[in-house]
């Protein structure tokens, strides 16, 4: 059997509220085919995080399994970055 190489992401977590589930925010720049200029394309992400380790404003890789509930399809590989303080950006637009 092949074994498939599963999507990763970097994003920054927005919300923590839910059991064993984290909103992750992933931002990507991308140009416009016609004017050339750079956008912001902003995604959000719902991950699994069964340790309930990862909180808001923390910096977590995420990668992509099998559909876990209606809206998780990402799970929490690890976090790379810890907040210690309140100052994080919630800007979800």
């Amino acid at each position: 059997m092949v074994e498939r190489k599963h999507k990763s992401k970097v994003g920054i977590v927005l919300k923590d509220q839910m059991d064993k589930t984290i909103t992750v925010k992933s931002e990507k720049r991308k140009q416009h085919p016609r004017f050339g200029k750079f956008l912001k394309q902003r995604i959000l992400y719902r991950a699994h995080d069964e340790k309930n380790e990862a909180h808001i404003g923390d910096t977590v890789e995420i990668m992509e399994t099998r559909p876990l509930s209606k809206t998780k399809r990402w799970r929490l590989v690890r976090v790379v970055k810890k907040t210690t303080e309140q100052s994080y950006d919630t800007d979800a637009k």
